[in-house]
């Protein structure tokens, strides 16, 4: 074990030196070690990361501030996610510095770096996602996956798995309404009204009576989510949670 840590490190230390590769999150910085691809050390320390300590809504995720017993964390309420359709949603950390640029890369090419890959695993580890039985990622429409050549949230699920043991279905839950192109500027009742009946699932007996760990890359509003949870329950789902790789604040 020694050994092979040495030399990862030798190895590391020679792609710095002969391949340097700069931070996507600050820009300056040279990442020094594969595992942290696409963000320097400094720019991921940054980056708030949850561990699994912090006082968040039981149910959406949100952080909620004050320290509250481990006993009582599923008593916290944030009271605005109260009719959202699955049954709670996590995140590996917050939109910004290195998970941003990991979801960035995300949509630009097929990569899921190892530091991320052991953020999923770990937040899928944890109550109340630690119960899932079956892993589902958020689908595309088919015309916008042929576009960019694959679904990031499908390789965020497959990368799930890998760590979890759990079995992957990618192919249950369908879109069959496309999105607007661009929804960054939209409102929280505007992301509600595009993804509103966009969802279905084409195999229902696969779903049924499993509870699903639902993959995205990113936790807007939930109204992605919720549609989504509100297909696969209707086809006989036991109970949905929602794990993304960063959440918006």
């Amino acid at each position: 074990m020694i050994l092979l840590k040495t030399l990862s490190g030798l190895c590391d230390a020679a792609l710095a030196l002969t391949f340097p590769e700069a931070c996507e999150a600050c820009g300056a910085a040279s990442i020094e070690r594969r595992g942290d691809v696409p963000a320097c050390e400094a720019c991921w320390q940054q980056t708030r990361l949850f561990k699994g300590d912090e006082t968040l809504c039981w149910k959406c995720g949100a952080p909620a501030g004050g320290e509250v017993e481990r006993g009582k964390w599923e008593q916290v309420r944030c009271r605005r996610c109260e009719a959202e359709e699955f049954t709670a949603a996590r995140a590996c950390g917050v939109y910004e510095g290195a998970l941003r640029a990991s979801v960035l890369r995300l949509k630009r090419e097929p990569f899921v770096g190892a530091r991320l890959r052991r953020l999923l695993g770990e937040a899928a580890g944890r109550p109340p996602l630690s119960s899932a039985t079956l892993v589902v990622p958020v689908p595309l429409h088919e015309e916008r996956k042929r576009e960019r050549g694959f679904n990031q949230a499908a390789l965020l699920a497959g990368a799930v798995a890998g760590r979890s043991g759990l079995p992957s279905d990618g192919l249950s839950l369908v879109r069959a309404l496309r999105a607007e192109r661009h929804r960054a500027g939209m409102d929280a009742r505007s992301r509600r009204e595009t993804v509103e009946g966009a969802f279905s699932v084409a195999r229902p007996r696969l779903v049924e009576g499993e509870r699903v760990l639902l993959i995205d890359d990113v936790f807007t509003t939930g109204a992605t989510a919720s549609a989504c949870a509100s297909a696969l329950r209707e086809a006989g789902a036991g109970e949905v949670f929602v794990l993304t790789a960063a959440r918006a604040l």
